[in-house]
């Protein structure tokens, strides 16, 4: 059960979208609000969103025989507050229990994670860093506002994160740390090959499985490099971007950061052709040939394959006839430990869509077939295929 505590800031209006982020990972989402919460956001929205009362008054009891807070404060798996201001930090760092919010923080004995929201001066004060040091030392999480326009007109420090910045931050925290000293290399997205400074080749991709792959890797405690074609996905906070265009340019990125790696999961969609020659200007219509000339970019997996030493390689292969057979002949031929392969004809399991449904082979040719399932669920599924292989 996850606790949501909203405090009394203008950022409540975005905890609703959060609480809808968690229903969707299909957790028991249970709101608390501050009497000041209810001021800024309907305590309304959040019963519609979650199915359950957001609860406010402190002496609200349970039918049962436990204490309201008690009760809650026990079936917990994490509190997240959010936004939390300053006046609530202040209470909590002081131990105050005047509301049911702050009652349950100090009943509470799951991870807490608090995400503090305000004016940059009000963050940057004294008081206010002192009570956030105090709760760090008490085990609290704490997520860093971002940077940006405030409510009061200025740009600064204190803003709140986006909802799903948090929900990873959150899964970050409760996630095992399983991957803690690993070097993840990870490619992700299309690359698009230009023919004139207009037009380009590319693919259906959009990078969804491969940024999956890197937040669950950083969520398990791993070094991230994510070396990603172009997409409108947001870096998984705690990875290291590297943006890249064209296969030439990833192949050129990869080896760059392949040695320093113990692992490397090679997701993206890459072009396996280019045009012979790229015009420089705008190419007319009237001008277009007939026939389009190609050659063939650097084949990245191979040459891994090549050089990967002691490193554990990951494939990924999309078919849309004989998956399982041309995925065995992909993993010997390119020298993967695992490839991860699905067919484009089932539902749900092909370009821009949430979900994917997988066979996971290895080396010895052993094949776990998987249902339908969200990528980011995937990833981690994947990444328990992954982990016995490394040292």
């Amino acid at each position: 059960m996850y606790l949501l505590g909203v405090t009394g800031g203008i950022a409540a209006y975005k905890t609703a979208e959060l609480a809808r982020l968690f229903v969707r990972e299909e957790k028991e989402v249970h709101v608390i609000m501050t009497p000041g919460a209810a001021q800024f956001i309907s305590p309304l929205t959040f019963q519609t969103l979650t199915g359950r009362p957001a609860l406010i008054d402190q002496y609200w009891v349970s039918e049962g025989e436990k204490v309201r807070h008690v009760e809650l404060a026990e079936a917990a798996a994490v509190m997240v507050v959010a936004p939390a201001t300053a006046n609530t930090l202040g209470k909590m760092a002081g131990g105050i229990a005047d509301n049911l919010l702050t009652t349950v923080y100090l009943a509470a004995q799951c991870p807490v994670v608090l995400v503090p929201s305000m004016n940059e001066r009000m963050y940057q004060h004294p008081a206010v860093q002192a009570n956030l040091e105090r709760l760090r030392e008490q085990g609290c999480h704490i997520m860093e506002p971002g940077t940006g326009e405030l409510a009061c007109g200025i740009s600064g420090k204190g803003r709140m994160p986006e909802p799903h910045e948090i929900a990873d931050f959150v899964r970050a925290v409760l996630t095992e740390k399983d991957f803690r000293g690993v070097r993840a290399l990870v490619t992700a997205g299309p690359t698009r090959e230009p023919l004139d400074p207009v037009r380009f080749i590319s693919n259906r991709s959009t990078g969804l499985m491969g940024y999956a792959m890197a937040r669950a890797l950083v969520e398990r405690g791993a070094d991230v490099v994510l070396i990603s074609g172009p997409s409108s996905l947001s870096c998984p906070g705690g990875a290291r971007l590297v943006p890249v265009t064209t296969a030439l340019q990833m192949y050129e990125a990869v080896m760059e950061h392949f040695e320093e790696c113990h692992l490397v999961v090679k997701a993206a969609a890459v072009a396996d052709y280019r045009p012979a020659a790229a015009a420089e200007q705008k190419m007319k219509k009237e001008n277009f040939e007939n026939v389009l000339r190609l050659q063939p970019n650097p084949d990245i997996l191979q040459e891994l394959g090549r050089r990967k030493g002691e490193r554990i390689l990951v494939g990924f292969a999309m078919e849309t006839e004989r998956a399982g057979l041309n995925a065995r002949e992909k993993l010997q031929r390119k020298n993967l430990d695992l490839i991860v392969v699905n067919d484009l004809n089932v539902p749900g399991a092909g370009f821009a869509v949430p979900t994917n449904q997988v066979c996971i082979i290895d080396r010895q040719g052993r094949a776990e077939e998987l249902p339908l399932m969200p990528k980011e669920i995937l990833a981690h599924r994947i990444l328990d295929r992954v982990r016995p292989l490394l040292p």
